[in-house]
């Protein structure tokens, strides 16, 4: 089938815009979304993007060769630069005049402010937001709060539609007075689940990263930088190894922090309990959740994230901070644990509790699985978000 042939019924345009494609939630949330959207008959959709760098690694691969569909924007990137964000306006404003899409469809703080205002410039006829995570909160100080803050309610003005990965971002931002409650959709953050699904508990991975059968291993998916709540498995470490003598925390992830906290490590008399796996491509991360005996997430600014459904999907408990939408699927005594953050102690006795007790982590997995496998997959992420512009565009 060509090109020409599968946008020949009711062509739309659909262009979406993101500041860079790190391996994180949003951004995965977004190629799936796109290279959906692009397998649609009738459907012509564009990623426009700005340079991806740092130690986070890269989706690029992923899009970059899909033709047509990937755009580099020079000048977007995530600082605030006032010369680049402009230049970066202007070429999204010329982008969009050139494509004229029918909706754009912007992500991410940066992307998602100058995104929209471009597409108002360019007479866009329909404008949307994805909250992957909150821009503004009790996370910052009072300046930064106050600007992103602002900047949100008056980019909320020339959006037509926001979509959110949890319901707590909805609330969040009407709380703000950012929109009104039925300019609202959630859809959750879909994902290949077959491979989720058939992990196993691998004797040769273990290997790899030097654990052993009988180590109960708690895993952490997280970019190795602030609001992430590593701080919080390393404050617990101590006394909690006591406890659990063969307790190893396996740690996915790189970061600019990686070196404080393998420091960090050290110092509190923990090295050998701590294994750093550092960047691993999306499709490794299903075999590491299947040497994993629970995860646990301990961010304090997060929409709702992907590694929670994913750990659920393989069957494993989850230990999460009652943060923005963790408690949308960490239910709490029913598919893992929900601990109000910060509170140390308790996290400390539920992961001591998970560790005594393979039964209650099976039966809470087991639900877990149950519940991601209802509204998680990446089918249902792309249909969602493609009816969604359907009703918006009728």
């Amino acid at each position: 089938e060509t090109t020409a042939g599968r946008h020949a019924v009711t062509p739309m345009r659909v262009a979406h815009v993101i500041t860079r494609l790190i391996v994180g939630g949003a951004q995965e949330n977004t190629v799936s979304t796109v290279l959906g959207l692009h397998e649609k008959p009738g459907v012509d959709v564009r990623l426009y993007c700005g340079p991806t760098t740092g130690p986070e690694g890269s989706l690029e691969p992923l899009v970059e060769n899909v033709d047509g569909l990937f755009h580099i924007v020079p000048n977007l990137i995530r600082p605030v630069r006032p010369l680049s964000d402009w230049l970066a306006y202007r070429q999204l404003q010329q982008a969009f005049e050139s494509f004229r899409p029918d909706i754009v469809h912007t992500h991410s703080g940066k992307a998602g402010f100058i995104g929209r205002l471009a597409a108002k410039r360019a007479g866009v006829r329909t404008i949307i937001h994805s909250i992957h995570g909150p821009s503004f909160g009790p996370f910052q100080g009072r300046l930064a709060n106050t600007l992103f803050r602002s900047a949100e309610c008056f980019a909320g003005r020339i959006t037509d539609h926001f979509v959110t990965v949890a319901d707590a971002m909805r609330d969040h931002y009407l709380a703000a007075g950012i929109g009104e409650a039925d300019s609202y959709t959630r859809i959750p953050s879909g994902f290949d689940l077959e491979p989720f699904l058939r992990v196993e508990n691998s004797p040769e991975i273990r290997r790899r990263f030097g654990l052993t059968p009988g180590d109960f291993v708690v895993g952490k998916i997280a970019r190795l930088f602030e609001l992430k709540g590593h701080d919080d498995l390393f404050s617990i470490a101590p006394q909690l190894a006591r406890r659990i003598p063969n307790l190893r925390f396996l740690l996915v992830g790189d970061g600019v922090w990686r070196g404080r906290f393998e420091r960090l490590a050290k110092r509190i008399g923990c090295e050998q309990n701590f294994v750093f796996a550092g960047l691993v491509p999306p499709a490794e991360i299903p075999p590491l959740v299947g040497v994993m005996d629970a995860l646990v997430h301990l961010s304090r600014r997060e929409g709702l994230p992907r590694a929670l459904p994913q750990a659920m999907a393989a069957g494993r408990p989850v230990v999460a901070f009652d943060c923005d939408g963790a408690g949308e699927v960490c239910l709490d005594g029913k598919t893992g644990y929900l601990i109000e953050p910060g509170d140390l102690a308790k996290l400390e006795e539920r992961l001591a509790k998970l560790a005594e007790d393979a039964a209650l982590r099976a039966g809470l997995g087991q639900a877990g699985r149950a519940l991601v496998k209802e509204e998680f997959t990446v089918e249902q992420l792309v249909e969602r978000q493609y009816e969604l512009y359907r009703h918006l565009l009728a």
